[in-house]
């Protein structure tokens, strides 16, 4: 899938998160931000924040992506590496990652996260809980928004989250 507006519309939400005065701010995100990770980094330096600025985007039921910023420093989390073979933002943030494009697998099993496990670690979500996760995410067939959510209620802002991309309460 190479399309610009077909990768556009298929995703499924993005928010950008971050604290201010000790409370958590979320708000929604254009699509058109998630062409790639630089577009979506660039977009997350407007946002202020105790920590910097995170995005989190669900893409079509499937994987998802955090984005960290921190002044200069860019961390990125991506679900599941397969992805960049017909996703353009998954693509980049293995680019990011220094990592190379996967080769073509059929099986699930190899669906493995990239990135940093620990990009929330300081607020709560721990490395080692964030690969439990993921491995539930693979293992359970959890979709991509409910993944997130839990990450968003580790962190302490599950209900500001699952109100703005419109999710009902677990």
């Amino acid at each position: 899938m190479s399309d610009q507006l077909e990768q556009i519309e298929g995703v499924d939400f993005a928010v950008a998160m971050y604290r201010e005065n000790g409370a958590w701010v979320v708000r929604e995100l254009a699509h058109d931000l998630l062409t790639d990770v630089e577009t979506l980094t660039h977009a997350l330096h407007r946002f202020p924040g105790d920590g910097g600025a995170i995005a989190m985007a669900a893409i079509d039921e499937d994987f998802f992506v955090i984005v960290r910023v921190t002044g200069a420093a860019t961390r990125v989390l991506l679900s599941d590496v397969t992805a960049a073979d017909e996703w353009e933002l998954a693509a980049s943030a293995l680019d990011v990652l220094g990592l190379p494009l996967p080769e073509e697998v059929e099986d699930e099993e190899e669906a493995d996260p990239a990135g940093d496990l620990g990009i929330l670690a300081d607020f709560g979500m721990s490395a080692v809980d964030m690969g439990m996760l993921l491995d539930d995410m693979i293992e359970d067939d959890l979709y991509p928004d409910e993944t997130l959510s839990e990450i968003a209620r580790a962190i302490g802002c599950g209900e500001a989250f699952d109100d703005t991309v419109g999710l009902m309460p677990a």
